[in-house]
């Protein structure tokens, strides 16, 4: 029997959430955006997941994606943001401007984007892009 969309999403939440390797999950959010490529949620955690493991063409490419899905969603923009970091491009200003207007009116989505932060923070310290990205939306 398939898994469903919904469960293997939920089970590649749980795996992320238990410390399995990010190298492991990544087949597994593919697969759900393959399976069900309208689904922003799906979009944005496989943007998280190559942005940690240093794939920052492909977080590039699959945070636009996820953006486009959902334009309000700021993790979405927030993983844009540290893709366009990490590439060299310009025009992020726009996105982490969006992020903090969203997470301004929404103190869940503020505390989610806090807690994805630190989270980031913890799975690869020192990240340089992750680290201005919370300056400029935080202490700005």
């Amino acid at each position: 029997m398939t898994e469903t969309i919904e469960s293997l999403f939920e089970q590649g939440v749980h795996r992320y959430k238990t410390g399995d390797p990010i190298t492991e999950l990544i087949p597994v959010f593919k697969e759900v955006c393959d399976r069900a490529p309208k689904i922003g949620a799906a979009w944005t955690c496989l943007a998280w997941l190559y942005l940690l493991d240093n794939k920052f063409i492909s977080a590039y490419k699959t945070a636009q994606k996820a953006v486009t899905l959902n334009p309000k969603e700021p993790q979405a923009r927030i993983n844009l943001a540290i893709a366009m970091l990490e590439t060299n491009r310009k025009g992020l200003r726009q996105h982490i401007e969006l992020a903090r207007q969203l997470i301004l009116v929404d103190d869940e989505l503020d505390k989610e984007i806090k807690q994805s932060i630190e989270d980031g923070l913890s799975r690869k310290p020192n990240w340089p892009s992750l680290a201005k990205v919370k300056r400029w939306i935080y202490e700005e």
